[in-house]
């Protein structure tokens, strides 16, 4: 949100620099993330003085240009080539000099430099006002009428302005704040704490008067609990067009763009008080009269912004006697809205309920300066005094009479909020004492009335406009944030009953697979939970299973994400079009669905490798990586976390053209494989993606709990034997592993696969595995005898169980 310094000050007299005023915002709660400074002029006319056509003749190489001697005040003329049809002698025009900053009128900087135009020297630029930033126009240059010496800075014959912005960083509760208005008001209470008293000038409406009322509007509302106050007046006989100067740099200021005065109007009412209000065009709204009402579902609506808005039967309509005009409270309609050629208006102030707002709003994808502070709460009490502040700036700069009583229909009035404090939970809660006095100044600073005072606490009337405190602690932080948390002391000890956590904490076991993964050259991505439905598509299933956003901002962002794979493969195609093809990606995600009536949200672990295992190099030639690269991954990540026995079978996934799962205890926890190709294609991928989904809750189930073993280092020497078997191609490395350690456990430690040769030189369906056997006692050196014993069993139980055969 963007304040401005000098609009603020029209609300509380102050002259401290803008810095010190953001220190204290910021210890508000009103965080000022930065301070902006605004020129109504951009670079406020530096470099750019008056100039004295001494002579204008025309240029010796172009005909459309003229060779112009120009007093800028040095010694003497300078020359300078100007293009411009309506340059002659004797004119006093502005004069960017060598090294004047200009600006296009995008806002970008460009400088004048000395030159030569078709063979002469030009020291100089004569400027058309839109160059300068005075105005729009490029018909040909500024002609000056002013008495002021050649030399003289262009910045003193104009009012330019000059400000500084606030950017406050607004916490979605203090819909209070969301004005300048707002800001002064806890600025107030903030100087008071300081021991400043300062009052707020509030804009008089004492002058507002009805001239006639001619122009009467019948005003019904349909939907009280919808719209419970609203407030309307009528103006006649104004004259639309463009805003004067100080509204037009208002407005620019806070970066918004100026329409016309009564448009701007209503902006500037908007961000000064905080009450959204609209404009309407009298003369077009049939009936004279004004329905506030729901219509049926399907009726078509053309905005402002030309888009056809398809109404549900909830939303709130602004309507005549024959259609709609307006989303109450969200957007107008394109009919109604104030042009150039309207001289009748009808302008409206109202409350609409927040929640129905929302709805709306959401429904319809619009997000608008109204929309945005009706759906978060204004300030019911503020809507006709807004009203009629409107009402006589627009009369002031329009011109017009006021010709209608302000109407006003307020049926049932909004309460505001009662709160009993007590001095004990303020204690409590700040963890010192703040002095009774101090509390009563602070809350009198808040607009919040002290109805009843009792030894125990406070008795509260809470102003309506404060929608976000409604419960003690509200207000405990409010006294809190005024007082100045920095004013609460320190203490030299502090004391806390610690519980010793039942095991590991989810997000540490996170961080330590992220920080191994890392270490593995992995890189972390955050996709978007939002996907293409036609993603989900290529998962198969049912259709019903996607989660669907009811308003999307666009079609290929209108689901959930079945599957991590989806921003991984993305991130992977991002990446490959910038031609960085080695990737190794992990994500910690969301995926979702539904079933039914029922809708599931999981975390899941995924693991993307791609390219090759490292770059070219003169000592080693590049390797893709592979399957086995990503199941040593998947393992290592298991093994980190203490994960016991698995087991490991294929599995038809259409994810995949080949996958492999890994599950314990009977239960799935990791499917893995080479993403299929049609998935690819999908997201123009041309090479070999792998891709680990890993069921993160289930496996942090499975490993919580469980008991860490350890044994003592081995002191006595490990031995090694080497086989070469040959077996059926049907024969797997995993039969032979856990057959091995089947045989042997006492000193068997490790069987290893070190090399698969199948050729034309074995016999058609076999194939040759070489294994590398470890064996280790802890308590003695291993002899021959006992080796080669191990040996034999392992290579009779080979034979009988699997039909191998030692290979010479």
């Amino acid at each position: 949100m963007k304040i401005s310094y000098k609009w603020l000050r029209q609300f509380i007299e102050m002259d401290w620099p803008a810095e010190k005023t953001a220190e204290l915002l910021t210890d508000l709660g009103l965080e000022v993330e930065g301070i902006t400074p605004f020129e109504s002029v951009p670079g406020g006319l530096k470099g750019i003085v008056v100039g004295e056509v001494k002579s204008c003749e025309k240029h010796p190489n172009a005909d459309k240009l003229s060779l112009c001697q120009v007093d800028i005040g040095t010694d003497k003329p300078v020359q300078i080539v100007c293009g411009a049809h309506n340059v002659a002698k004797g004119q006093k025009v502005p004069v960017a000099t060598i090294g004047t900053t200009l600006y296009t009128a995008d806002g970008e900087p460009w400088k004048i430099k000395k030159g030569k135009i078709r063979g002469e020297a030009s020291h100089g630029m004569i400027c058309a006002e839109d160059e300068i930033g005075l105005g729009d126009s490029h018909d040909g240059i500024l002609v000056l009428d002013t008495d002021a010496a050649p030399g003289t800075p262009c910045a003193e014959l104009f009012r330019l302005e000059e400000d500084e912005v606030f950017e406050i960083g607004l916490t979605p509760n203090r819909a209070d704040a969301m004005s300048h208005y707002g800001v002064a008001r806890d600025l107030r209470a903030g100087l008071k704490q300081q021991k400043i008293s300062k009052e707020l000038i509030t804009p008089s409406v004492s002058n507002f008067h009805v001239d006639n009322r001619s122009g009467r509007i019948e005003v019904q509302v349909e939907k009280p609990e919808l719209a419970p106050r609203y407030c309307g007046v009528t103006i006649s006989n104004l004259i639309v067009q463009e805003s004067p100067d100080w509204l037009r740099n208002r407005l620019r200021a806070i970066g918004l763009s100026p329409i016309n005065n009564v448009v701007d109007a209503t902006n500037y009412v908007l961000h000064e008080l905080g009450q959204p209000l609209h404009a309407f065009d009298a003369d077009r709204i049939h009936g004279k009269k004004i329905l506030v009402k729901t219509v049926k579902a399907g009726t078509k609506f053309m905005t402002l912004d030309g888009e056809e808005r398809i109404l549900h039967e909830e939303d709130l309509m602004i309507c005549d006697a024959e259609k709609p005009m307006c989303i109450a409270g969200v957007f107008g309609g394109i009919n109604t809205g104030v042009t150039m050629d309207t001289r009748n208006i009808f302008l409206e102030s109202a409350y609409f309920d927040p929640v129905s707002i929302r709805k709306t709003a959401k429904r319809h994808g619009l997000n608008t300066d109204a929309s945005f502070r009706f759906e978060r709460g204004i300030d019911i009490n503020n809507v006709e005094y807004a009203l009629l502040r409107a009402a006589i700036l627009i009369r002031d700069i329009a011109g017009g009479e006021i010709s209608s009583d302000a109407v006003d229909l307020y049926p049932k009035k909004m309460p505001d909020h009662n709160v009993f404090l007590t001095y004990e939970k303020i204690y409590r809660l700040v963890g010192t004492e703040i002095p009774r006095d101090t509390v009563i100044s602070i809350l009198a600073s808040l607009d919040i009335q002290v109805k009843s005072v009792t030894e125990s606490g406070l008795g509260l009337v809470i102003p309506f406009y404060r929608v976000d405190v409604r419960r003690e602690v509200d207000v405990i932080e409010e006294i809190l944030r005024v007082y100045g948390y920095n004013n609460i002391p320190d203490k030299s000890q502090f004391t806390a009953s610690i519980e010793p956590p039942a095991g590991v904490a989810p997000h540490k076991l996170q961080d330590r697979i992220s920080g191994r993964l890392a270490a593995l050259g992995f890189d972390e991505i955050l996709g978007n939970s939002l996907c293409n439905p036609a993603h989900n598509a290529l998962l198969g299933g049912d259709p019903e299973g996607e989660v669907a956003l009811m308003n999307p901002l666009s079609q290929e962002l209108s689901a959930l994400r079945r599957d991590l794979l989806f921003s991984g493969l993305g991130a992977i195609s991002h990446n490959l079009n910038r031609r960085q093809q080695d990737l190794r990606l992990y994500e910690f995600g969301q995926i979702y669905s539904r079933e039914g009536t029922q809708w599931e949200e999981r975390e899941r672990l995924a693991l993307l490798l791609t390219g090759n295992q490292h770059p070219d190099h003169w000592e080693n030639t590049a390797k893709p990586q592979g399957f086995f690269d990503l199941k040593a991954v998947v393992a290592h990540v298991l093994d980190s976390l203490g994960a016991g026995p698995r087991e490991e079978m294929p599995v038809t996934d259409q994810r995949f053209s080949e996958a492999l799962e890994i599950s314990m205890g009977k239960r799935a926890v990791v499917r893995l494989g080479s993403v299929h190709p049609d998935i690819l294609r999908a997201f123009d991928i041309r090479q070999e993606v792998l891709y680990a989904d890993i069921d993160w809750p289930l496996l942090l189930q499975r490993v919580q709990g469980a008991e860490i073993s350890y044994t003592e280092i081995p002191r006595h020497p490990e031995v090694r034997r080497d086989l070469a078997l040959l077996l059926d191609e049907s024969v797997s490395f995993r039969q032979l592993h856990d057959l091995a350690l089947k045989t042997n456990r006492k000193i068997l430690r490790d069987v290893r696969l070190f090399d698969v040769y199948t050729g034309d030189k074995l016999p058609a369906g076999k194939k040759s595995y070489a294994l590398s056997f470890f064996l280790q006692d802890p308590k003695k050196t291993l002899a021959d005898k006992q080796i080669d014993s191990v040996m034999g069993s392992l290579q009779k139980a080979f034979e009988k169980e699997l039909g191998a055969e030692l290979r010479g």
